[in-house]
Formats: structure tokens, sequence, C-alpha cells
């Protein structure tokens, strides 16, 4: 899952704007009585669990409020997948310390990936910290919330191998009324070896197709006109029926771009060892499923690759991108993660990340320096021996690269229209709006009488190597 935060990455300035903070709770009309602020930190499927926090908590006499002087209970849902994210909540935290002193009656709850990581060690090394509470234990949060305010500390870091939220319908926090979120899946079985995701979020387990697209069907029928479909390993997705036939995930495609052709569909993240051509074909079946693939690579190193545990190599990724070359034609957006300075890795290693990056040329994508993670298989038996200063200086040549190949692939769509998805105005000018094309690229044009949720085709004009710039046809 590409990293919403804390990410070093080739985007547009208006995304990197939405990237680079937390997203906060918006407020919410509503008749309860008690007012919740939330933080997301992270990966979009923090983002998501928000929501479904949100949505338990309504029933618990809660609202949401984007100010937190009002809060009576402040959740921060947290990122544990590098050490930057951790610390970004620890200091969070302690600018919350004044604010907790003023007012006693606050609670303050520690959700997510480092509530699960670091269990009951974060009560006490974060004497403000009231609650803990892991992905898999939501539901249980009026109880906890109940026993922090008898004056306890409360913990819930059960990680379960069933729960996947399916009947509950999330409350759509920051939302534009046009794009929405839909979790399909939780949990990783893949064990890369620097990730702490499968201790984390615990074992892959896939949610009811028929719930998946009941929710497509009722975001659509409330206004929506996009929908992204979120799992850790999309490809990966399995879900048997009560007569024993199998939905893959290329199943759960067609039955969500079927719930309309005005809703378009995303998906996010693929793993390259499960991409399957059924996959593609049905993105090329469909004018409303986004032509754009998210595909990871970590490396451009074999060797590398399987000290990560990556379980594919160099060729294997070359030819799942050529595949999609050929299924779906070279305008397909494909973007890409990458990690500097992992273990051991040599300048030969580093080149030859250099060299994949020359040969598939990403449209953009998230690049980081590697960061040890405690008790993962990589922590345990592998030495973090790239000197930071290395790590730094690859990890800048890779975003050069990157947004060298950005750039070029952006030039291609000049003089090019493009069917735009309106989903709000630029973040420079309310004279021009802004929304993403099927290649998931962000384009700007003068709003004229274009309204949120408008389709507008656009006539590109000229580019940077984050945005198309262009004018309404």
């Amino acid at each position: 899952m590409a990293l919403v935060t804390n990410s070093l990455n080739i985007l547009n300035e208006e995304d990197k704007e939405a990237l680079d903070l937390p997203r906060i709770s918006e407020d919410e009309k509503s008749s309860a009585t008690r007012k919740l602020y939330i933080e997301s930190y992270g990966c979009q499927m923090n983002f998501a669990d928000s929501e479904i926090v949100a949505s338990i908590l309504r029933e618990n006499d809660f609202a949401t409020t984007s100010k937190i002087e009002e809060a009576e209970l402040i959740l921060l849902n947290t990122c544990a997948i590098r050490e930057n994210a951790e610390q970004k909540v620890r200091n969070r935290l302690q600018h919350l310390v004044p604010f907790k002193n003023k007012r006693k009656n606050v609670k303050i709850g520690i959700l997510g990936c480092m509530a699960e990581r670091l269990k009951t060690k974060l009560l006490e090394e974060e004497k403000i910290v009231d609650m803990v509470v892991g992905p898999d234990s939501y539901r249980d949060l009026p109880n906890l919330i109940s026993e922090v305010e008898d004056g306890h500390k409360a913990v819930n870091v059960f990680l379960s191998r069933e729960e996947t939220y399916a009947d509950i319908t999330p409350i759509r926090l920051n939302s534009n009324g046009v794009t929405a979120m839909i979790s399909i899946m939780r949990g990783c079985d893949n064990m890369c070896s620097f990730c702490v995701v499968p201790y984390t979020r615990g074992r892959e387990r896939s949610r009811d197709a028929h719930s998946i697209v009941k929710e497509a069907t009722d975001l659509f029928n409330q206004g929506y006109k996009e929908v992204t479909l979120l799992g850790q390993n999309v490809d990966s997705y399995k879900w048997k029926s009560v007569d024993n036939s199998i939905v893959s995930f290329a199943n759960l495609l067609e039955m969500v771009a079927q719930v309309s052709p005005d809703l378009r569909v995303r998906f996010s993240t693929s793993h390259p060892k499960d991409i399957t051509d059924d996959v593609l074909y049905t993105i090329k079946k469909y004018d409303n499923v986004c032509n754009y693939i998210h595909l990871p690579a970590q490396s451009g190193s074999s060797r590398i690759l399987e000290l990560m545990n990556r379980t594919y190599d160099r060729e294997w990724y070359i030819g799942r991108i050529n595949r999609i070359r050929e299924v779906l034609g070279q305008e397909c957006g494909i973007s890409q993660d990458m990690i500097a300075g992992f273990c051991t890795e040599t300048e030969e290693d580093h080149q030859e990340t250099l060299s994949l990056l020359d040969y598939v040329k990403y449209d953009y994508g998230y690049m980081f320096s590697y960061s040890e993670r405690p008790n993962t298989p990589a922590a345990k038996k592998l030495t973090d021996d790239v000197p930071e200063d290395v790590k730094s200086r690859r990890l800048a040549e890779i975003i050069a690269r990157q947004r060298e190949h950005s750039l070029e692939r952006n030039q291609l769509c000049v003089g090019k229209t493009y069917k735009v998805l309106v989903e709000g105005f630029s973040k420079r000018s309310k004279e021009q709006l802004s929304g993403k094309n099927d290649q998931n690229k962000i384009v700007v044009f003068p709003k004229e009488n274009f309204k949120l949720g408008d389709y507008v085709n656009v006539l590109i004009t000229e580019c940077s190597s984050g945005t198309l710039i262009g004018k309404a046809i």
C-alpha cells in the first residue's frame, strides 16, 4: 500500500499538500452530544479505517469535529511503516500535553498500526495516552471508552482472522462528495522482510463481495462518481460465497464496474507476483475502470528483491510491465514504490534500480530511504549497513530520475484531450478547477461554468512534472 504521508514522492504540488499532513475529522452534522476529533496518518487504509471508527462511535453519541478544542475524545490513527511516521505521532502527542493538562476530562486514544506494534508500551512511554486500540478492535471502542471514563487505562490489540467491518457503513470524513474509498480486504500474507504490516494488521482476509458492491451502489446513488477499492494486496482478493463459488479480484472489479458506467473505479495496491491478465483484460473491457496501476517494485536488483522476500525478480517484474503495456497500451498510467539503501545494497544494485526506472518510465512514484523496523525479518536477520549519507544520495538520484520521467510522460499528454472528473478547486486559484484523468494525473483548467462532480473533456496545453494544464472543449 502506498503511503500518503512521510513519503518523498513525485506528485503535483496540490497532492503534496494533502499527503504531507495528517487528515483530520470534519464537522459532522448530527444530533450527537459528544465531540470526537480524529487525526489520520499513513496509508489510505488508515483513512478508510477512521471512517469506520466514526461510524461505530456515532452509535455511541459521538459526532466528529474539526475543532480539537471542542472534542472530549481525541483519536490519532497511526502508521508504523517507518520510524519517521511514528516520530510524527510522538511529536503530536507532546503538543497535546498542555491541552490535556488544561482539560482533564479529555481522553486521548492511539489507534492503528503504531498501537498494534507497541501495545501497552505506548501507555508507559506516552503518559497522556488513555487508550490503545489495534486495527481489528474498533468495534470494542465504546467499551474501551467507558473503561477510560471510569478512570482506567484501556487496551485492545487483538488481531482477528475474520474481522472485515463489512456490515459497517463508513462516515465519509473530509469528503468532497465525489470520490470515496472502499476497503475490500484487510491484512497481508506477503511477509516482505522490511515490512511491519503483517504484524500490525494481521493475516489476509477478504470482505464479502456483495457488501462491497452494495457500498459502491449506495455511494453512486448518493452522488459519488468514483470509488477506490483498497487492500494491502488487492490482487490476492478471494472470497467464497455460500454456494462455494470463488470471487477473484478480476471478478470483483467487474462487479463494481457494472454498478454504473458513470462510476469510475480505481484500486490500490497491486503486487507484481499476483496481478493477472484477467485483471488487465477487465480494465480494458470497462471504460469506467481507470487505466492506471500502482505496481510497487521496491528495487531494480534481483539480489535485493530476494533479500526483501518480494517473491519475484527483476525479469518477472519487467515481464508484468511489458504485459500491462501490451494489453492496456503505452498510455496506461503506472506508478511505483522504491526503497533506497536496503540492507547490503551496493552501488551496482542501486544502478539496477535506476535502470529499471529508465526502462519503465513511471508516471510518478513514492520513494523512501530504508528505515529498519523492529521485529521484522530484516531487522532480525540482516544488517542495516548502508550509511545514511549514501542512502540520502541514492534516494536523491532516484527522485531526480523519476522527476525526469514524470515530465517526459506528462509531455506526451500535451495536445491530447482527456475526460476529467472535477474533484475541487485548484489550490492556487478559485478560478481554476482540479481533477484527475483516467491515468490518475492531476489536471487543472479554468472553471467556467463547470462544477464539482462534472466530467469535463479537457485539452492539455502545457504541463509540469506533476500537473497537466489545459482548457475545456
